[in-house]
C-alpha cells in the first residue's frame, strides 16, 4: 500500500475581473512555477463578476486542470470581496493571494514558501520599484501608504500589497474577521503574527487596464483611514477648539469695536472671512463624521461580503 502525500497543499487566490487578455498567460505561468517546486498546489481563480470573457476561459482552465477551482460572484464586488472569497475556501496549509495581470511575478513564490518553512506566517511584497506606470500614479501611489500610516493606529509596511503568502492560522483570523469595508494589507498587519518583507520589481501589466485607477485607490485610502485610525474624528475635535478659540477671540473683539469706537462697519471683512471659514469648518467635520457613520450603517445591516455564483473544481 502506497503512503499518503505528505507534501504540504498551498492555496493561491487569484481575483480576476475582465482579465481575458492575460488569463491563460497568467495560469501557463503560474503553473509553471508552481510545478517547478516541491510542494501540493492548487489555485483559486475568483471571478468578479466580469463582463468579458474570462469566465469561459476560466472553465477551459478548470476542464484542463483538476488542481484549478473556479468561484464565480454573482456580479463585481470589487478586489478586496473578491479575494475574501478566495481566502474562505482555501484548504492548504499556507495561501498566497496574486493579482492575474503578472505585475507581481510568480517567481518569487518559492522564496515566499521557503521563508514561510523557515517560521514566518506572513510574507509580503515590497514594491522597489513600477515599471509602466506615470509619474503621477507613482507618487500618489507613495502618498497613500504613507497618508495611511501617518493616520492609521496600525504600522502597515510602506509600498506593499495584497501580494503576500499567510499561513493557515492567518488565514483564519482574517476570516474571523468580519466587517466589510475591508483593506486586507492592513488587516493582515493587524493580526500580527512573525511578518517578514521580500523587495522585488513590479512589472508592467502584460495586458489590460488597471483595475485600480485613481477613484479606487482613494476609495480604497478612504477605507484604510476610517477602518484603522480613529484620528480623523480627533482631528475634528481638534478643529472644533480651534475654532471655538477664534469665535470667543471675534467675540472680543467685536465688544472692543462696540464698546471703544464709533464705527459700526469696521470688522465686516473679519466677520465675513469667520462666516466663511466656520462654515467650511462644519462642512469638513460633517463630511468625515459621515464616513463614520456611513460604515456603521453597512455593517449593522450584516449583508454578505459578497455572493457566489457558483464553485466549480475540486470534486472529491
Amino acid at each position: 500500500m502506497m503512503n499518503a502525500d505528505t507534501r504540504p497543499l498551498l492555496s493561491v487566490v487569484v481575483p480576476c475581473y475582465n482579465e481575458e487578455q492575460v488569463i491563460q498567460t497568467c495560469h501557463s505561468h503560474l503553473a509553471s512555477v508552481l510545478n517547478a517546486m516541491d510542494i501540493l498546489w492548487e489555485i483559486l481563480y475568483v471571478d468578479d463578476g466580469s463582463k468579458d470573457g474570462t469566465a469561459l476561459l476560466l472553465e477551459e482552465i478548470r476542464l484542463q486542470d483538476p488542481r484549478v477551482v473556479v468561484i464565480r460572484l454573482s456580479r463585481n464586488f470589487g478586489h478586496q470581496p473578491a479575494v475574501t472569497a478566495g481566502l474562505t475556501m482555501t484548504r492548504g496549509q499556507a495561501t498566497v493571494i496574486i493579482d492575474a495581470d503578472l505585475q507581481d511575478p510568480p517567481e518569487l513564490i518559492p522564496h515566499m514558501v521557503a521563508m514561510w518553512r523557515s517560521g514566518y506566517e506572513v510574507v509580503y511584497g515590497i514594491r522597489e520599484s513600477r515599471e509602466g506606470e506615470t509619474s503621477f500614479k507613482l507618487w500618489t501611489a507613495r502618498m497613500f501608504y504613507r497618508t495611511i500610516n501617518a493616520l492609521s493606529d496600525v504600522d502597515i509596511p510602506l509600498d506593499t500589497g495584497d501580494f503576500r503568502l499567510m499561513d493557515a492560522c492567518v488565514v483564519k483570523a482574517l476570516n474571523s474577521m468580519p466587517e466589510r469595508h475591508r483593506l486586507l494589507r492592513g488587516m493582515s498587519s493587524w493580526v500580527g503574527y512573525n511578518q517578514v518583507g521580500i523587495k522585488y520589481r513590479r512589472a508592467a501589466r502584460v495586458a489590460g487596464v488597471t483595475k485600480y485607477p485613481l477613484s479606487r485607490m482613494l476609495s480604497l485610502a478612504v477605507d484604510g483611514i476610517v477602518s484603522f485610525s480613529a484620528v480623523p474624528l480627533r482631528l475634528v475635535s481638534l478643529i472644533g477648539v480651534v475654532s471655538a478659540v477664534i469665535a470667543f477671540l471675534g467675540i472680543i473683539y467685536s465688544f472692543g469695536v462696540r464698546l471703544f469706537t464709533h464705527s459700526w462697519v469696521r470688522g465686516w471683512a473679519l466677520s465675513f472671512i469667520g462666516m466663511l471659514f466656520m462654515s467650511g469648518v462644519q462642512m469638513l467635520s460633517i463630511g468625515i463624521l459621515g464616513e463614520y457613520i456611513g460604515r456603521i450603517y453597512t455593517e449593522s445591516k450584516q449583508r454578505p461580503l459578497f455572493v457566489v455564483r457558483d464553485v466549480r473544481g475540486r470534486e472529491e
